[in-house]
């Protein structure tokens, strides 16, 4: 699984599926493994990379992702509606990945990782990759649920309300989060922000 996972169909995921996504659930809940194993299929790059950017071990979002999708096939009677299914899949990886960090000693939490940089050159990717270096320990530096609002909203494009969902508040809530995670980023990254500018030229 390359870092970061790709914009697959998980993106659209059962949303886009219409009554197929309907019935997919369905045959899930009656025990259906092809249909267990096509859901997984369309929502595995979604659960990895929320597990892998908030833990940053590819290692790690694996056993995540591999979790989450056994907690599926034992639970599938949970998810009954195709439009609920992203926001759960999404609430049990980070749950777990929260989990794996508290079981951490302080030394081994990583930072979160960077975004693939397609630029072939050494010395941009070598100054994007110091710029990100320093945005990235700014996000796990912030309080956990403002990191999972920040890595839902802007990683993993949840809408508010499903990133409500997923960590159990309201949208006013989250709203309330991801506005207090730019304040602090904002804050943290001002003596940096000419080195981050000059990285995006």
């Amino acid at each position: 699984m390359p870092e970061g996972g790709s914009a697959g169909p998980d993106r659209q995921g059962l949303h886009a599926a219409g009554s197929d996504a309907a019935e997919l659930l369905a045959a899930l809940a009656a025990g259906d493994r092809a249909a267990f194993a096509r859901i997984t299929s369309m929502h595995y790059d979604l659960v990895y990379r929320v597990a892998w950017r908030m833990l940053g071990v590819s290692g790690d979002a694996e056993d995540v992702a591999q979790d989450v999708f056994l907690r599926l096939w034992r639970n599938a009677g949970q998810v009954r509606e195709a439009g609920a299914l992203r926001a759960w899949l999404a609430r049990v990886a980070t749950n777990l990945a929260i989990d794996r960090l508290r079981r951490r000693r302080p030394e081994e939490v990583s930072e979160l990782p960077e975004l693939a940089d397609p630029d072939p050159g050494p010395d941009r990717r070598m100054e994007r990759r110091a710029a990100g270096d320093i945005v990235n320990a700014a996000i796990a530096g912030l309080p956990e649920r403002q990191r999972v609002a920040l890595v839902l909203t802007y990683y993993e494009e949840l809408a508010n309300a499903e990133v409500a969902e997923v960590l159990g508040v309201s949208v006013e809530a989250v709203e309330s989060l991801l506005a207090r995670a730019r304040r602090k980023l904002k804050e943290v990254l001002e003596s940096d922000r000419q080195e981050i500018l000059a990285s995006l030229d």
